[in-house]
């Protein structure tokens, strides 16, 4: 038997709508939601190549909403952001649904937990986690990243062992925080958030499913679930 469709919600990346890293994001997604993935292809070679085109990413969001009938949308990735200042302001003013991005998001649910002093483990470079960094900043929450790449990307495949490695080793250098926040899902930690918590007695935020809980929250709607750390387990109200 098929389950009626809720709500169908779209996922807007900068680049291509279909990513190997989404797949891990899928399962927490439950029967009534639908996803549509849709990319604006507006970089290629480097993440930099989205910078500067804020209106570009407004209008054609919006047309994807008018057109695909969604009832709410996902804007991923920092970067697209903080290349573009002043976007959240200006989708706020063109859409007519309910929105989030990836920072608007997890700081509403760093906030959650009181959580203003983080560590950030991001796929970028030192460039844009200093952007990620200015940016929380101005919303009241201190971020260190100790660690980052140098070519804007993670190994082809960094197994849940080597993630929870890594986010060991700068949890250690980064000393006392009151979360570690996952911004990036090219480097992916749901698979391996339960283990962070609990092994390493953190509360653990990450973008998509900040993402999902937020939208979907606005979306009055609610979907607690195990697996997937505290943020998907508790499923908390968002505050003010």
């Amino acid at each position: 038997m098929s389950v009626a469709i809720k709500t169908k919600i779209g996922f807007v990346s900068g680049g291509t709508g279909s990513m190997p890293h989404y797949n891990s994001f899928l399962p927490m997604v439950p029967a009534e939601v639908e996803i549509d993935f849709q990319g604006l292809q507006l970089y290629s070679n480097s993440l930099y190549e989205i910078g500067g085109k804020k209106e570009t990413i407004v209008r054609r969001v919006g047309e994807f909403v008018l057109n695909r009938k969604w009832d709410g949308v996902i804007v991923t990735a920092a970067p697209t952001e903080v290349l573009n200042p002043g976007l959240f302001d200006a989708l706020q003013l063109a859409l007519t649904v309910p929105f989030t991005t990836a920072l608007h998001a997890c700081v509403a649910a760093l906030r959650v937990y009181a959580a203003l002093r983080v560590l950030l483990l991001t796929p970028f470079d030192a460039r844009l986690n200093e952007l990620i960094c200015e940016h929380l900043q101005k919303v009241d929450i201190t971020a260190l990243a100790p660690h980052s790449f140098q070519e804007l990307a993670v190994p082809k495949r960094m197994t849940p062992d080597e993630v929870f490695e890594l986010t060991k080793k700068n949890l250690s250098a980064a000393g006392k925080v009151d979360a570690i926040y996952f911004q990036g899902a090219v480097l992916d930690p749901i698979k391996c958030l339960e283990r962070i918590e609990s092994e390493l007695n953190a509360t653990v935020i990450a973008s998509n499913p900040a993402m999902f809980w937020y939208l979907l929250s606005k979306l009055k709607l609610s979907y607690p679930m195990s697996g997937y750390g505290r943020l998907m387990r508790e499923w908390p109200a968002i505050g003010d």
